[in-house]
């Protein structure tokens, strides 16, 4: 039998010579088919074996306006001819912060850098440095990046984690310092309860609650009715900053974030992935009491932070957001709530017993016998194994999807993809059945 993906395992071998696993970042050795593409347009792409997909990983989220959107380009050719960095002052800097300013509740200033990882540190750096406080407060489950601080408790084991009280800080890599989880508590999400518990624990310590106000990174999981509220209340009660991870929901689940979807502002949040339009770029915003302390106090830099080529990327991206009142957002969550409606029917159809969580431009698949899923302990029942073959499954079928069962549609992607879509995971889910 022929192999359709002959060329990209012929590659990933060739790699695996230079490249550790083969990939540059270890979550794509995860796919079951680690893919090797040629191109892209819209909401396709095409690998090198001249396969065509209905594309959901979006890059892992950044490409919001999907692939090669002429007004991204555009902006890229024109910046190309000049300075791709200056390591100083040039006009965009300032013109894509005032967008931000003028679209993102909490944004009185900003700041820019290249990764998420990197704004997270400048967030809790800036919290400790404002309140004068040591120690934050995170929940199981919420990614906030690959560094010692905060890679801890984002997907430990059912055996590691301890008591729902009281979790477990657990640490997710060889090589991270022991003490990197001194100055962490965790909590189990979306329970109002479970942040008064670690505040009475530590009462005066804390600098500030992190999390993402959307679950993105593990499962996809909504905020309960009232809980962002609740904990932005303790926080200000307290004298503890609140800080949203938005590096998901950021231009994606509005054009102001979650934040500006829920009504709810905290005192920093952090930006990436749609922000750049593909492009790589971050951002801390917040409050002008906390973020003047930059430069000041707090130390922070960067060679290529706010270099041109990525504001002049993440500029053409945040006005074609923007542009008609959020338009082209509204298209993508009305597109991806038609795809959730669809997979739901699917699954109802063939008997077969999933879940889908989230919002339409970012939702994931469960395969579980879970009615509802609230925080990160609900989501250890999920059949994972049947999640994989289910992602293979699409994949021999033209759908491109992110391997933890996560789905990001794009302001391109319309009724003809997700028709195509729906017909493919019920094929897909008939071989499951």
């Amino acid at each position: 039998m022929s192999d359709k993906w002959a060329k990209s395992r012929e590659w990933l071998e060739r790699a695996r010579r230079s490249l550790p696993l083969g990939v540059s970042s270890p979550f794509r050795a995860k796919f079951p088919v680690p893919l090797y593409f040629a191109g892209g347009r819209g909401p396709y792409l095409t690998d090198v074996d001249g396969n065509r997909y209905i594309d959901y990983t979006l890059g892992w989220g950044p490409n919001i306006l999907g692939y090669g959107h002429p007004a991204v380009v555009e902006a890229l050719q024109r910046q190309a001819a000049g300075p791709h960095t200056y390591g100083a002052q040039h006009e965009l800097e300032f013109l894509v912060a005032e967008k931000i300013r003028e679209l993102v509740p909490c944004a009185e200033r900003v700041i820019f850098s290249s990764s998420g990882s990197e704004a997270v540190q400048l967030a809790l750096r800036l919290a400790r440095a404002f309140t004068g406080r040591h120690r934050v407060l995170k929940f199981e489950g919420h990614y906030h990046g690959w560094m010692d601080s905060v890679l801890i408790s984002h997907h430990p084991p059912a055996e590691a984690v301890g008591a729902e009280e009281a979790p477990v800080a657990v640490l997710e890599s060889r090589g991270q310092t022991p003490n990197a989880a001194e100055n962490v508590l965790v909590a189990v999400w979306n329970r109002v309860e479970a942040v008064e518990a670690a505040f009475a624990r530590a009462r005066g310590e804390i600098a500030a609650v992190i999390m993402e106000p959307v679950l993105c990174n593990s499962g996809c999981l909504m905020p309960r009715p009232g809980y962002l509220e609740a904990v932005r209340e303790i926080c200000r009660r307290e004298g503890a900053l609140l800080i949203f991870d938005e590096i998901i929901t950021g231009f994606r689940m509005a054009v102001g974030g979650a934040q500006q979807y829920y009504g709810v502002t905290p005192d920093l949040a952090t930006f990436g992935k749609a922000l750049g339009g593909g492009l790589p770029v971050s951002a801390v915003a917040g409050c002008s009491a906390v973020m003047d302390l930059i430069g000041h106090e707090v130390a922070f830099g960067g060679s290529f932070n706010g270099n041109p080529i990525v504001l002049a990327a993440a500029r053409a991206t945040l006005e074609e957001l923007s542009r008609n009142d959020g338009a082209a957002l509204a298209h993508a969550n009305r597109m991806g709530q038609a795809l959730m409606d669809g997979i739901r029917e699917a699954a109802r159809r063939r008997s077969v017993p999933l879940v889908v969580s989230g919002f339409g431009a970012a939702f994931a698949v469960h395969f579980t016998d879970k009615a509802d899923l609230y925080h990160y302990r609900d989501t250890l029942a999920d059949d994972r194994e049947r999640l994989r073959r289910f992602a293979l499954a699409l994949l021999e079928r033209g759908v491109y999807m992110l391997p933890d069962g996560r789905f990001y549609v794009s302001a391109v992607h319309g009724a003809e993809q997700v028709h195509g879509t729906v017909e493919a995971v019920d094929a897909a889910l008939g071989t499951m059945s």
